[in-house]
């Protein structure tokens, strides 16, 4: 939106700080498994296992968050868009490598950690795919017209219904999962799983007979994809541009509408898993000091530190968040209203897809919009792509792991439990 001149930097950072903190606060998970991710696999049946490695744990997650931290906050710095998942998971990596040593036992799920690689390639490519052919529709429909103004005002509300359709779904399947959980607790609803499309014993596979996809979320983001088209084209129809220039410059006002709404919708689910990444290991070590030292598989999230989050990603977005939408929206290509839209609407339809049970590979927000506005930056041509500031985001995502895994055995280290024996 910034690189678009839909909204001004400061509008961005004030948007996308409430929505970040919207997101964090009220659509995260109420209980988190203790384990990030499904990165470390620890047998809690196991008793004897459980009462040797808490404590390790908990100063492991401790390691990996601050690992996490100094990698993010060098990235920010210098504007580099990181995964904070991936920072996370390489800081539990790290010190998950040190225990298995001290433990002499297996923690490492490294099939998870293959998804995660996986998703490195898959998320931007896909987004970038998405995001240039929905350029490309916009481009054949609209801007290639004799009159694309008069097609714009009458193609946005049909591009709305897909739009805000996979919006939805979206929003239920990533940023929503905890709210329906706190829903059926407070009787809201009878069953979760109503509305997410998962097993009945609430497991993420799809591959066994009794998974289905669940008609109430595709009911209620068909409602909201009408809703919203309606009211876009009633907008539209009574729209006055005030005396500016029409043509592509009208074309580029319509989209901001699209485009905004769309932003607003990445920074809330966006808020919503990063505040997961953050707490879901300091809430595994609020449990084992609250309870006698024992660290269990999932963990209730206080209200105390649901909120320490949620301001923690705001503030964050305030202060520093600038740098990344710089780098995001004004340095890798040319952006306009309608290639924003694009291109956010590619990154949502990436996130909506990789977030289905077939597939279920934890993917990073960021680097699937990156890619597609990459896609966007194409659509134009290569040279319309600025590769050395691409190639320098490359090498950072690279980096994410290893820096964050080997800073995490360097704090793991210096702050462990017992004496950690290499040999």
């Amino acid at each position: 939106s910034v690189g678009s001149r839909a909204l001004t930097l400061k509008q961005a950072v004030i948007i996308a700080a409430i929505f970040e903190f919207i997101g964090a606060f009220f659509a995260g998970d109420a209980v988190t498994d203790t384990v990030r991710k499904g990165i470390l696999v620890v047998d809690f049946d196991n008793q004897a296992l459980v009462d040797a490695i808490s404590a390790d744990l908990m100063y492991g997650f401790i390691a990996a968050m601050m690992a996490a931290a100094v990698w993010l906050t060098i990235a920010t710095r210098y504007g580099l868009p990181v995964s904070t998942t991936h920072s996370i998971i390489g800081g539990i990596i790290g010190v998950g490598l040190v225990m298995e040593v001290q433990h002499e036992t297996s923690l490492i799920d490294w099939e998870v950690v293959e998804k995660v690689a996986l998703s490195w390639i898959a998320s931007p490519v896909m987004g970038g795919l998405f995001a240039f052919f929905t350029f490309w529709v916009i481009r054949e429909t609209i801007l290639d017209t004799t009159d694309p103004e008069a097609r714009a005002r009458w193609m946005a509300p049909i591009l709305a219904i897909p739009t805000f359709f996979v919006l939805g779904l979206a929003l239920q399947f990533k940023a929503l999962k905890g709210f329906f959980a706190k829903a059926q607790d407070n009787g809201w609803i009878e069953d979760k799983y109503d509305w997410l499309p998962v097993k009945e014993d609430g497991s993420w596979n799809p591959m066994m007979d009794d998974a289905w996809f669940p008609i109430n979320s595709l009911i209620l983001a068909g409602m909201i994809s009408i809703v919203a088209a309606v009211i876009l084209a009633y907008i539209l129809r009574n729209y006055d541009f005030k005396g500016e220039k029409e043509g592509f410059h009208g074309v580029e006002r319509i989209f901001v509408w699209l485009q905004v709404i769309a932003a607003a919708y990445v920074a809330f689910a966006h808020g919503a898993n990063d505040r997961s990444n953050a707490i879901g290991p300091m809430a595994a070590v609020y449990q084992v000091l609250s309870n006698d030292g024992q660290l269990g598989a999932v963990a209730d999230v206080p209200t105390w530190l649901v909120l320490l989050g949620s301001v923690g990603i705001a503030i964050g977005v305030v202060t520093w968040g600038w740098r990344v939408m710089e780098t995001i929206g004004r340095k890798i290509t040319d952006i306009t209203p309608t290639r924003g839209f694009a291109a956010t609407f590619g990154a949502a339809t990436t996130v909506l897809i990789f977030s289905m049970p077939f597939l279920a590979v934890p993917v990073s927000t960021t680097h699937t919009l990156v890619g597609g506005v990459v896609g966007v930056g194409l659509a134009g041509g290569a040279k319309a792509v600025d590769f050395r500031v691409f190639g320098k985001i490359i090498a950072s995502w690279l980096a994410s792991l290893p820096a964050a895994g080997f800073g995490s055995i360097v704090i793991y280290v210096a702050v462990g439990s017992q004496p950690i024996n290499m040999l």
